[in-house]
């Protein structure tokens, strides 16, 4: 399980660890009214998605169902509480994420009596997913679906552990429906079980912090259970389940354990609102069988926002949006030298197009990048800029695409390329094409006065005793003169110029003023 990571048993230095510090309560109730919403009226589950749906704020409902339960949603559906999950500005997080993959992990193991999430087991007929506040989620689903779950299993092959995220569509009180159709390190460990008529055990972990939820979208060559604590920048405190040898956090909310049936691809899953803001059709997929149903006393139930028409307020596009970052980011590092800021827009699907803003140091490095990011992540549409656009900002990214692009030459096509399945446009072809647009300016062009973006007067400069002591100096715009006698009034400079147009007052092709030095 732990190949890299330091391991310690439970003990004292387990006992000192904060089991609530990374709790998905906790940090619920750490965001503010400007990024929660509670709910302390009594709501039907047939009500939450419509509260959900297009809410800009995480939703926190007091009293749901007719159990009168805790659940919440939207959690990490804007990337402000994604910075606070992690303690940095908004335009930070990626990068502060690359900083931590790089820190040594370190897995504490408990014991069952002292995991929170095993504070209550339930086992037996007691396992029952229809007691958990689950709900319709779009109106053409196939049933409610449990969708904000993190799997845990381990590959057979190295004992290293895999975590993804993946939904659960309710059969009954002990099945559920998965899905196992995208290519995935699980379902390639899953049909190579099928194929041995063997089950595969699986453990799903619903509610989290997270952090643990943006571990779980991605790749990295690393046991993906350390892979939560270098992002948590923190020990994670661990625990074995109850009907298998899983290992999950031992601080999460609750962990639906059992295991994908050796049958193989058998029932009808589906369909679904996917992240990409429209349905996905009925699919062919394994079943999930429950054997454990453990969780904290007082434990908060998740769910995840996934489809609409307003992307930027879902939880997949803001995790998928984090993941691409990452991992343009890693492209950049190898093909730039001074790679300035990476965005991938959440409206798009987080996945669907892509900006980066580059300081150039020589000439076709942006194009260079450009090909890179085209060739190496799944996005259809990627922008470059020059580091004085914000690429955080769409009026930015207009103005510059308006202003600085030609199609006959600042377009890149690629043909025949592999795009996400889910893509509408596709129309069910296997491949499509992507587009790179090159929106800097030319590097032997990008020092023209004429492309400098228009602000307001700063007024820089020294201060001259007069103001021919100062057009004597050298050429000055109007502004450098105004600072050069200390006029806050611009109509008295232009009169002592006119008093120096008889005695030869120049202009520069910058528009500048200037006396010959022999006037």
């Amino acid at each position: 399980m732990t190949v890299n990571a330091t391991t310690r048993s439970a003990g004292k230095s387990a006992g000192a660890l904060d089991l609530d510090r990374f709790r998905l309560r906790r940090f619920v109730e750490s965001l503010g009214g400007d990024e929660l919403d509670i709910r302390e009226e009594k709501v039907d589950l047939a009500d939450v998605a419509a509260i959900l749906q297009n809410n800009p704020k995480a939703v926190w409902f007091r009293n749901v169902g007719p159990e009168g339960q805790e659940l919440t949603g939207n959690v990490v559906g804007s990337r402000s509480r994604l910075a606070k999950a992690f303690g940095v500005p908004a335009g930070e997080v990626a990068l502060e994420m690359r900083r931590r993959l790089s820190l040594k992990p370190e897995l504490v193991k408990l014991s069952g009596n002292e995991a929170p999430v095993q504070e209550v087991v339930l086992t037996g007929a007691d396992a029952d997913l229809l007691r958990l506040p689950v709900h319709v989620q779009h109106a053409l689903d196939g049933a409610p679906y449990i969708s904000a779950t993190i799997d845990y299993t381990i590959d057979p092959k190295d004992g290293r552990y895999n975590c993804g995220l993946r939904r659960l569509m309710l059969r009954g009180p002990r099945e559920a429906g998965v899905d196992l159709i995208a290519p995935s390190d699980l379902r390639v460990m899953y049909m190579a079980s099928a194929g041995r008529r063997e089950r595969l055990n699986v453990a799903y972990v619903v509610g989290c912090h997270p952090i643990d939820m943006v571990s779980a979208t991605m790749k990295e060559p690393v046991d993906e259970l350390e892979l939560i604590s270098s992002l948590r920048a923190a020990p994670l405190p661990v625990v074995k389940c109850v009907t298998n040898d899983i290992m999950v956090p031992a601080d999460a909310e609750m962990v639906i354990e059992g295991y994908f049936d050796e049958r193989g691809y058998v029932e009808k899953e589906g369909p679904y609102g996917e992240y990409l803001g429209y349905y996905g059709v009925v699919k062919t997929n394994p079943v999930f069988h429950v054997t454990a149903i453990t969780h904290r006393k007082d434990a908060l139930f998740q769910t995840a926002t996934i489809s609409g028409n307003r992307m930027d307020y879902t939880d997949t596009s803001n995790l998928e949006a984090l993941r691409m970052e990452m991992n343009v980011w890693k492209i950049l590092g190898e093909v730039v030298r001074q790679p300035v800021a990476v965005y991938a827009p959440v409206a798009a699907g987080g996945s669907m197009s892509m900006r980066f803003a580059i300081r150039q140091t020589y000439p076709g490095e942006a194009r260079s990048a450009l090909y890179a990011v085209l060739g190496a992540v799944g996005v259809k549409n990627v922008f470059v800029v020059d580091p004085d656009i914000d690429i955080f900002d769409d009026s930015q990214m207009e103005w510059a695409f308006g202003t600085r692009f030609q199609a006959d030459r600042d377009l890149v096509i690629a043909t025949g390329v592999r795009l996400s399945p889910l893509d509408p446009s596709l129309h069910g072809a296997r491949s499509g094409a992507k587009a790179g647009y090159d929106l800097t300016w030319p590097v032997q062009h990008a020092q023209n006065w004429e492309l400098v973006t228009p602000q307001a007067p700063s007024y820089p400069g020294s201060r001259f005793p007069s103001l021919e002591a100062a057009l004597k100096d050298g050429p000055k715009h109007f502004e450098e003169l105004m600072a050069a006698v200390g006029s806050r009034d611009g109509r008295e400079v232009v009169r002592e110029l006119d008093a120096f147009r008889s005695g030869g007052l120049e202009r520069d092709e910058r528009g500048r003023y200037y006396l010959p030095k022999q006037a």
